[in-house]
This record gives structure tokens, C-alpha cells and sequence, in this order.
């Protein structure tokens, strides 16, 4: 299956339709040619209004820090999108809950294989941390980041 036939069926899923009191609304950007992928959490509700990638005030600071215009993040020969959950997951006490666990099993490895160009990931949340760093002896976020030299090349 090519990546384009694979997204026309993320796009299309609706795995976790009868738990999303939003509705199920899939965002994600990749083409295999990319060089970077943004790896997040989930949509927040502006994005599952949008059905735009960090389409946000998050965006606009991930931009910032990245020292990327829109042009060049929302460009997917560029730079890929994919968050651990596809749709906005709703509201929960204390904010947007965390991301729908059918997601990643269902896709993340199917979608990864097709982008073979990848040179830099930027993992942005726990969630994705957990997913992208395996074996990760730390337990917190900063942690991680702190020990940043820990880590292999090939892991950064």
C-alpha cells in the first residue's frame, strides 16, 4: 500500500467514533519525501475545528522555536505531522484529555515505514516521548530533556 492510499484510510478511520464526543476528524500531514516529523499528542479542539495540523497559538510558538514560517511547516515534502492520537480526544477535568490509544497500534508503525527520509524527530509530549524513546530511564519530560547527551545519535 502506497503512503498516499495509507492516509486516504487514516483519514477515513473511525476506530474510536463512539468514544469521541466530537466526532471522529483525523489530522495528520506526510509525504515520504519529508525530512522532519513533529510528533505530538493529540489535536486540541481548534485543530479538530481547523482540520489543521497545530493550526493554534501552540503552532504558532512550535513555528517560532522551529524557525519555520507556515509555508515551509505546512509543507508535507517537508515536514511530517503525526500526532500519537489522530482526532481531538474531548475535554476532561483539568483539559483535553490524552490522546486515543487505538492510534498508535493501529497506524504510527504502518505510516513510520513510509517515510524513509526522516532526519529529524521532534517529540513534543509524554505520550510521544513514551512512543519514540523506548527504554527511556528517565521519568519526567524535563528529566529527559536534561539528559539530552544520554542519548544516541540515532535516537535524537
Amino acid at each position: 500500500m502506497t503512503l498516499d492510499e495509507l492516509l486516504r484510510r487514516v483519514r477515513a478511520c473511525k476506530i474510536c467514533q463512539t468514544d469521541l464526543q466530537d466526532g471522529v476528524r483525523p489530522v495528520l500531514q506526510a509525504n515520504s519525501s519529508a525530512r522532519i516529523l513533529v510528533a505530538g499528542q493529540a489535536p486540541g479542539r481548534k485543530v479538530h475545528q481547523s482540520g489543521v495540523p497545530f493550526d493554534d497559538a501552540s503552532g504558532e510558538r512550535l513555528r517560532q522555536w522551529m524557525g519555520m514560517d507556515r509555508d515551509v511547516f505546512y509543507d508535507p515534502e517537508k515536514v511530517a505531522i503525526l500526532p500519537m492520537g489522530f482526532c481531538y480526544p474531548g475535554t476532561g477535568k483539568s483539559g483535553d484529555l490524552p490522546p486515543r490509544t487505538e492510534c498508535a497500534p493501529e497506524w504510527r508503525r504502518h505510516l513510520l515505514s513510509r517515510l524513509p527520509h526522516i532526519k529529524l524527530t521532534l517529540v513534543i509530549g509524554m505520550y510521544a516521548m513514551k512512543y519514540h524513546i523506548e527504554d527511556n530511564p528517565y521519568a519526567t519530560i524535563t528529566e529527559t530533556v536534561k539528559a539530552w547527551r544520554d542519548f544516541s545519535p540515532e535516537m535524537l
